[in-house]
């Protein structure tokens, strides 16, 4: 039996650069599954138990073929009633937890445990070779099994996270299950990776627990606690030492208490810090900084959440009632009935949806549009298909006729298809809904070039405007004038936009998000409410100089966008974001670890990293099937600089996911985003009103 932290040679050891989604499953199949076969008996299949929040862990990491080809036959729930599997071996990646403990020592008590290794030739070979026994090979099974006291009845135990020494005494105190463990590790990875350059702790309720009920923090306290603890397994899997930097909570002046709200960056830093200090005793893990990490929470930023962003993937989400990235659209039927149903995964495997994901949708169309041309003009079939029409009056109907037609280009056109669907939909919804107008109009509220007149000229004038459309354009123009919502002009404004009392206590709960210098002063912090002398309205954005808007409605941008430029080039303010390990000479630059955490060389990381799939170029090389993405991220092989991590408690924003991958190219770091969860508009708002009860009546209220 070993009992360590899990750790092979895949990561430390490979030439290739891999990104961070990249490392983490290499880690699950290779230092995990692949280290749990028996040298003598590679055929031999296992059993892998899991419980729920592992196999999430593995789901987003793996799929099923992967982890078949590792020797997994089959998965089972740890806590679900498991038929015995005498002959064969099993594999326990569970939490650390006292109950996980228990069943899987329940599992392998007494004299037939549920899953063991047994085979006669070769325990007779090994005690033949290795015990130097020359008679064994006249002794019977039972002879053999009462000699080794169960030696090969055999458990690899990995647990997603640290475990305590009182369960890992309550293990070895076992006698009769400890000679059939033949792994007990720490395998540090306890997080989801949802995308290649982003994670989440899965902590759903986490908006609710932390910004709700501020008398009772329990809840709050336990959040935390686990958010700290799972985001230490991200840099324990990728062997980085962060430097930790959080939002600090201001004061207003010394009579001002800070509230719990106010110091969640503060506490949840201060975890995560407590967490790294015992990573130091890991095999490999480094004694010095090789990466920062930014402490934020969801109040940094109240209108990413809720403004109409305008890339293909938020908008696929926003728009198209998608069930996490399930998209289900119609298909000609194959027996020639009526259409049938089909669901796919907009995900990282599809090479067009990898490259246009992050496209504003207006350039995605010019993409699709190109596509479609190209293989047309290519293909002589095609051309006969589609007669002399003009590529733009080819609908989904025609693409998924000519799958049937030409078997041979099935697969690109099955593709185009899909993606020529989608963005016709949404294209649909856009005019249908009028958001274009709105989006303007949420824009020029952000960056102070309309004011509430605006607002409610907007609002007597289009009436067909959705209901959840109005509740977000309030939800907006309540970060940017809190005092507006103060009283009888706040009820007001909501009976003008026809919200229910229910949408009204989600604008009011607006300012539970609010920093205490916003919600008390109005515009204090440096990245908060700003006034410019020569505008009466207020903005929320200045204009980035240095980006010229090529899209209309691409304008705005995520707070998190200026403060990770400003870490990267070391300006961000150690008044308003201290970090956990100062006071330290590195932090200030006299060291040689922090000298460099700030340029762009070759990362230091003991795991490596690949150049992230969607920094190509535009061009493809056939102009319809984008699989030439994934080979152009398969060999663009660049050297990062070192990493940054950006954590928001809370729940993150797709266009903050977005703007991690845009400024991973720019700056040359790999930046990578980690929250407790990915919400899209519909998910923050519904959160946003179970904050606190509704209390505000709007009945009887006359304009």
């Amino acid at each position: 039996m070993s009992y360590s932290d899990s750790d092979s040679s895949s990561g430390a050891g490979d030439h290739h650069y891999k990104n961070f989604k990249q490392i983490s499953r290499e880690r699950l199949l290779h230092e995990m599954l692949r280290s749990a076969k028996v040298k003598d008996s590679k055929s031999t299949w296992k059993v892998l138990i899991m419980d729920k929040v592992t196999v999430k862990v593995m789901s987003y990491s793996c799929k099923m073929g992967d982890i078949t080809a590792e020797g997994v036959s089959l998965v089972e729930d740890i806590y679900r009633r498991r038929q015995p599997l005498p002959s064969m071996d099993a594999i326990y990646f569970i939490q650390p937890t006292k109950e996980n403990v228990i069943m899987f020592l329940s599992d392998m008590a007494g004299r037939t445990p549920l899953y063991r290794k047994y085979v006669k030739d070769l325990l007779r070979n090994t005690l033949h070779e290795g015990l130097n026994l020359q008679n064994s090979k006249h002794m019977t099974a039972s002879d053999i099994c009462i000699l080794l006291s169960g030696m090969w009845k055999r458990a690899f135990v990995y647990f997603s996270s640290p475990i305590s020494r009182e369960l890992v005494a309550h293990i070895k105190k076992d006698s009769t299950v400890l000679p059939r463990i033949g792994a007990l590790s720490e395998m540090n990875l306890e997080y989801f990776a949802i995308d290649s350059q982003g994670f989440i702790t899965d902590n759903g309720k986490a908006l609710e627990d932390l910004f709700g009920d501020e008398e009772n923090t329990r809840k709050a306290d336990a959040c935390l606690n686990v958010m700290a603890n799972r985001i230490a397994t991200v840099f324990a899997s990728l062997r980085e030492f962060p430097f930790v930097r959080y939002r600090a909570a201001k004061s207003l002046d010394p009579m001002t208490m800070t509230t719990f709200r106010d110091l969640i960056p503060t506490k949840l830093a201060a975890g995560i810090w407590n967490c790294l200090v015992k990573c130091k005793s890991i095999p490999n893990f480094p004694q010095q900084e090789t990466c920062e990490l930014l402490v934020l929470d969801r109040s940094i930023d109240q209108i990413a959440p809720v403004i109409h962003e305008w890339t293909y993937d938020a908008m696929c989400h926003d728009l198209l009632n998608m069930e996490g990235n399930k998209y289900v659209h119609e298909v000609p039927s194959k027996t020639g009935g009526p259409p049938e149903k089909k669901e796919v995964l907009l995900e990282e495997h599809d090479p067009i949806w990898l490259e246009l994901r992050h496209a504003h949708i207006g350039d995605a169309n010019l993409r699709l549009h190109e596509k479609m041309t190209n293989f047309v003009s290519k293909n002589k079939a095609a051309q006969h298909q589609h007669g002399s029409r003009d590529v733009g009056e080819i609908s989904t109907r025609d693409l998924q006729k000519m799958v049937q037609a030409l078997p041979q280009y099935s697969e690109q056109i099955e593709k185009l298809s899909l993606h020529v669907e989608i963005a016709g939909k949404i294209n649909q919804i856009i005019t249908e809904q009028g958001l274009k107008e709105l989006g303007q109009l949420e824009q020029d509220l952000v960056f102070g070039d309309a004011g509430m007149k605006d607002v409610i000229k907007f609002l007597t004038t289009n009436e067909a405007v959705s209901h959840e459309n109005k509740l977000r354009l309030m939800m907006i123009l309540a970060a940017i004038y809190p005092e507006k919502f103060e009283g009888e002009k706040g009820l007001s404004l909501m009976k003008l936009a026809k919200l229910s009392t229910e949408d009204a206590n989600a604008v009011n709960n607006m300012s539970l998000l609010a920093p205490l210098s916003e919600s008390k002063k109005g515009s204090a912090s440096s990245f908060s409410l700003k006034f410019d002398i020569h505008k009466k309205k207020r903005a929320a954005r200045k204009d980035r100089c240095s980006e010229q808007e090529t899209w209309q409605l691409s304008r705005f941008y995520p707070i998190i966008e200026e403060l990770v430029e400003k870490l990267s080039l070391g300006e961000l303010s150690k008044d308003d974001y201290p970090c956990m390990n100062d006071p330290s000479p590195s932090f200030h630059g006299s060291s040689p670890a922090a000298a460099s955490i700030h340029e762009a060389p070759v990362a230091h990381s003991m795991r490596s990293r690949r150049t992230p799939t969607w920094a190509r170029p535009r061009g493809s090389d056939d102009g319809y099937s984008s699989d030439s993405v994934l080979r152009h991220a398969s060999s663009d092989l660049k050297k990062r600089g070192k990493r940054i991590f950006v954590f928001i408690a809370g729940g993150a924003t797709r266009s903050e996911l977005r703007v991690c991958h845009k400024l991973t190219g720019k700056l040359n770091r790999e930046v990578v985003l980690g929250s407790t969860s990915i919400d899209d508009p519909q998910q923050f708002i519904t959160k946003l009103k179970q904050l606190t009860p509704s209390e505000i009546s709007l009945d009887d209220l006359q304009i």
